[in-house]
Parts: structure tokens; sequence; C-alpha cells
């Protein structure tokens, strides 16, 4: 069996204030999705599927954490706004977005640009990551995740 790879351990604050390190959901699954921007159409979108489908995660003792750089301020009024319930991780350093390999070129609208590129990791309860998805399209993506999460965990 192949081993798999240890996810970078972090602390970041999420959209209260309060901080969140990895290492505290050991014994957990965890779903760690990075999106480029709080209040974007395709963002809106996942955070909210991801918030729809929170129970479903829950229910599989998975915790969903999003991150993004923006600031704490800004995750409290996109989950306000738009009624999300998921976890949001501010990472304005982009420390931790590096370190998951979800910063890089990508292009948007025929441009070549610097920026998150929307990404999923899968982490079990070792601490290990246990699936990942680069380059992710929104539509379709969290039952995908779900499906990996149903497959692990049973």
């Amino acid at each position: 069996m192949e081993r798999l790879k240890k996810a970078p351990d972090f602390c970041l604050p999420d959209q209260e204030g309060k901080e969140h390190c990895l290492n505290e959901y050991r014994g957990s699954w965890v779903v760690l999705y990075f999106y480029p921007r709080d209040m974007t159409p395709g963002c809106s979108m996942e955070a909210a599927h991801f918030s729809w489908a929170k129970d479903d995660f829950e229910k599989k003792g998975a915790v969903i954490l999003g991150v993004s750089p923006d600031t704490v301020e800004s995750h409290e009024r996109f989950c306000r706004v738009k009624d999300l319930s998921v976890t949001l991780l501010s990472d304005p350093e982009k420390k931790v977005i590096d370190a998951y390999g979800a910063w890089g070129t990508k292009k948007m609208f025929g441009k070549t640009v610097e920026g998150v590129i929307r990404s999923t990791f899968l982490i079990n309860p070792e601490g290990e990551i246990a699936h990942e998805w680069k380059n992710v399209r929104v539509k379709g993506h969290v039952e995908a995740v779900k499906l990996m999460v149903d497959e692990l965990v049973s």
C-alpha cells in the first residue's frame, strides 16, 4: 500500500477570530478546501454547496474548513451575507495556501495571473492527505468529495 503524505500543519483564525489548528482535528476526517475570494460567484456557490452538505459530512465524522487569503472580517461578512455554515479560515500571508500547493499561475479570462488555485484536500484522522483535487470546477465538486468520504470512511 502506498504511503500517504503528511498534511502540512497550520493554525489560522476563522470568521469569528477563533484560531483553528489542524492537529486539533486528529481523529476526524478534514475536508480542507482552498478558494480564491469571498463574495465572488464561484466561491459563493462552492461555500454554499459545502454548507448545504455540512450535516452529511459531519455524520461521516468529517469537518469542512475553507481557506482563502481574505481577512477575518471579510469571512465574517461572507458568512453572514450568504448564510454560510462552514468554517472559513483567513490566510492573508498565503503561507498555508502555499504549503498545500494551492497558490500559483493560472489562466483567468484568457490572462495568466498568480492566485489561489481552487483545490481540495481530504485529510484522514491520522493527519495524512488521503485524496486531493486540483484545479477544481465548482459544479459537482461537493458531490465528488462526498463520494470519496463515503468510500474511505465506510
